[in-house]
């Protein structure tokens, strides 16, 4: 059952893609219901930005431990404990009956989402060659948004509505994670982890097999996870990409961040529930199909340009979020009768700015570090960005209250949207620019570590080979 395929497809890789439709759904649950959540805690934009602060911090600060819990567990496990910590987490938000235990509780699912996520990519990072690796990140994005659209639609819905007397947006997190549950089991029980089954893998040349041998056999004896953990750490982090990378990640999540903030602006500027869904669907839609296509473009741009190509998109998707941010929280009118114009700009900016994770950062990883330790570095990759990135939400919420005059005591609504516009605005355009520049050390520094890492695998040849 565990090898069995669906129309050429694994079922271990089926259940990936269907634990990563999961986790972007829980990721997406609170900010759709943000308005909700608001009305029912009487929290202020600032606390319900404190809450994304929360699980997104802890998730940062967490990711370390997937890394480390690889090295003694198969992935589908650690994939399995992450699921139904945040499905536990996520069915406790939906009970709760006070604002603190809501905070407690969005901890717990940073926790289980620290250690998911750079399982889920490792996984995939081992399940694709270098010359398709972009575009197998990219399915697994568009694959997951499908996820987000779904749990951002139906909170959405649910929101407004009451079902057997229990607020709707309580039912709807308590469905999900249920579901979630659900998926946990059936990761535990028959996905097999790509690195028992060789077979499987389709990255499996001889360059990488010796590179990874050649690491391990420079590590000390030494039974102690921790220590050999330590030591992979400090090798990677002496890596010039790797370094760049996180930190144009550090900045380049914050407007991902702030955009938690999109669902309860449409609503003050006074779309209706279903009407916010369609919107919120069409960017994600976006972004969907903007990760699948820049993986692909840059894959085949790769090819004619080997050391340059995955950055040029990259700088080119980064710099597309400034004017789209400029024209949708600033150009467009904040009105309903705004609708198509709202639709299609939300559309073609996740088009074009949601490339770098696919096209760049996840491949490029790949290619710069040992086989073994990829969950490690996708681990620490995530605690970087995580970290600094959690402060974007409390930044929307306080920037909107104190410098551009946001009051939650104010009756009319279009005020409010005003400020929090704002507020958006100033998290997401900034950022976008810094983040484009910050990848331009990588046309010198990525061709040095992949030559670099080319030479360590040829000569690790000959000493493999006569063992």
């Amino acid at each position: 059952m565990k090898n069995k395929k669906i129309y050429g497809v694994s079922i271990s890789l089926i259940l990936i893609n269907l634990a990563a439709i999961m986790e972007r759904a829980d990721e997406n649950l609170l900010p759709s219901v943000y308005k909700e959540v608001s009305e029912t805690f009487n929290a202020s934009p600032s606390d319900l930005g404190y809450l994304t602060f929360i699980r997104n911090f802890v998730q940062g600060l967490c990711s370390p431990l997937a890394g480390i819990l690889v090295l003694s567990y198969d992935r589908p496990k650690v994939l399995a404990m992450g699921t139904f910590c945040w499905a536990l987490s996520t069915a406790a938000v939906g009970i709760s009956l006070e604002f603190k235990q809501v905070a407690f509780w969005r901890t717990l699912n940073g926790f289980g989402l620290a250690i998911v996520i750079p399982a889920l990519q490792s996984f995939i990072a081992d399940s694709y060659m270098d010359g398709v690796r972009g575009m197998g990140f990219g399915m697994l994005s568009l694959i997951g948004s499908l996820g987000g659209i779904g749990g951002g639609v139906l909170a959405t819905v649910m929101a407004g509505q009451q079902y057997f007397g229990i607020q709707g947006w309580r039912c709807a997190f308590i469905l999900m994670a249920t579901t979630s549950a659900i998926i946990g089991i059936l990761v535990y029980m028959f996905v097999v982890d790509p690195r028992k089954t060789i077979s499987n893998i389709q990255e499996s040349s001889d360059r990488y097999r010796q590179r990874d041998n050649l690491i391990d056999r420079t590590l000390p004896n030494s039974s102690s996870i921790w220590f050999e953990s330590w030591i992979a750490m400090k090798s990677v982090m002496k890596v010039h990409t790797f370094q760049i990378i996180v930190l144009q990640g550090i900045v380049g999540s914050l407007p991902w961040t702030a955009m938690v903030f999109f669902t309860m602006w449409f609503e003050l500027i006074g779309f209706s529930h279903n009407g916010t869904a369609v919107l919120l669907s069409l960017f994600a839609v976006g972004c969907a199909l903007g990760s699948l296509l820049g993986g692909i473009i840059a894959d085949r741009l790769s090819k004619i340009y080997p050391h340059s190509g995955r950055i040029m998109c990259a700088q080119f998707s980064a710099s597309m979020g400034i004017p789209f941010s400029l024209f949708l929280l600033r150009v467009t009118p904040q009105s309903v009768d705004s609708l198509l114009v709202f639709g299609v700009t939300l559309f073609l900016m996740g088009l074009t700015i949601s490339w770098n994770g696919t096209a760049v950062n996840a491949p490029i990883f790949a290619e710069v570090v040992p086989t073994k330790h990829r969950t490690m570095i996708y681990a620490f990759d995530r605690a970087f960005e995580g970290s600094f990135s959690s402060f974007a939400a409390p930044l929307v919420g306080i920037l909107s209250e104190k410098m551009f005059g946001y009051d939650d005591t104010a009756r009319a609504s279009l005020p409010k949207a005003l400020a929090l516009s704002k507020g958006l605005l100033t998290m997401m355009t900034v950022p976008f620019g810094v983040c484009c520049l910050c990848y331009t050390p990588l046309y010198k520094y990525f061709r040095l570590d992949r030559e670099n890492a080319r030479m360590q695998g040829s000569k690790a040849t000959k000493p493999i080979d006569n063992l």
